[in-house]
């Protein structure tokens, strides 16, 4: 028989969980760093890509281990989601063998169908939609400097994507305040925009979305940025160089915020495009404690996961 579908909760969305519950995984992720536990042991993870990926793979199958759990890692070759097999039958046989699913795929429909049909936690390792375990990541990272989120603010210079989709939401439910800068045609869609109005009406946050780089970095706490173009977008990388060329962080944008302000790239960057070198170098650059964070961030949400 499959497992029990009682009380198993997921993370396909960072609305997936509280307020309340976001913030206390950032506060167990910094009481479980360089923390190594037994309790997952006896218990297995399946690690399902559609993407590849550097830091994702390698962050969740560490974390797994420091938790005492075993990984496995399921490359796309190997398993043909919706293509060789269903996502239903994937998730049934796999929900059989493993306590937990991570998935990284190029469409957000298969991860609901993985955690309808999986019967165990089904983690979002990014999707056409959102990329909440990299928001989870980054407010960590924000947390640490900061010692803070609540009334801070955050500019997101690019495209309104996954990415961006996660940390409006993320910044909206912690109080932060989130200001996004995209070209015409390339901003966050309005159903995210308006949940996240919605989670800011509660915390305080507010939301701004705008055609202007400048407006978006004054005064800010934050600069953040990511590659013009994502994966599964590559046939659109000439254009969207051309349509992105204004929206580059460099020294003069990045002057714009304030002195202490700190300057975040989900990675891999393409230096000297989105990001100019001498602010992806910088002293206020934190680019490699946010990818780092990637690590403890995810080992607090599968202890919480898995554990609770």
């Amino acid at each position: 028989m499959g497992k029990s579908r009682h009380n198993i909760r997921h993370f396909l969305s960072v609305t997936d969980v509280t307020p309340e519950e976001f913030q206390s995984l950032l506060d167990d992720a910094v009481r479980l760093k360089d923390k190594w536990l037994a309790m997952l042991k006896n218990k297995a993870v399946a690690i399902l890509f559609e993407k590849p990926s550097l830091r994702t793979r390698v962050s969740f199958e560490m974390a797994i281990r420091q938790l005492g759990g075993e990984a496995i890692y399921l490359s796309p070759q190997e398993v043909g989601l919706g293509t060789r097999e269903s996502v239903p039958d994937v998730a049934r046989v796999l929900g059989r063998y493993v306590d937990a699913i991570v998935l990284r795929t190029f469409a957000q429909k298969n991860l609901d169908e993985m955690a309808r049909y999986g019967g165990v936690p089904v983690i979002n390792a990014l999707s056409d939609h959102e990329h909440p375990c990299q928001a989870l990541a980054d407010l960590l990272t924000v947390y640490e400097k900061k010692g803070e989120l609540k009334g801070l603010t955050m500019a997101y210079i690019g495209d309104g994507f996954n990415v961006a989709n996660s940390l409006m939401l993320a910044c909206a439910m912690t109080g932060m305040n989130f200001r996004i800068a995209s070209p015409k045609g390339y901003a966050v869609r309005k159903a995210v925009q308006t949940k996240a109005r919605r989670y800011a009406g509660e915390s305080g946050a507010k939301i701004l979305c705008t055609a202007d780089p400048a407006e978006a970095v004054k005064g800010t706490d934050v600069v953040y940025t990511d590659a013009w173009t994502s994966m599964g977008q590559e046939a659109e990388a000439e254009v969207r160089r051309r349509v992105f060329t204004l929206y580059q962080v460099n020294e003069k944008l990045f002057s714009l915020a304030k002195k202490d302000a700190i300057f975040m790239h989900c990675l891999p960057a393409h230096h000297g495009e989105e990001v100019a070198d001498a602010v992806f170098e910088g002293k206020r650059s934190v680019v490699f404690d946010q990818a780092e964070n990637r690590l403890h961030a995810q080992k607090a949400l599968i202890a919480w996961l898995m554990g609770r």
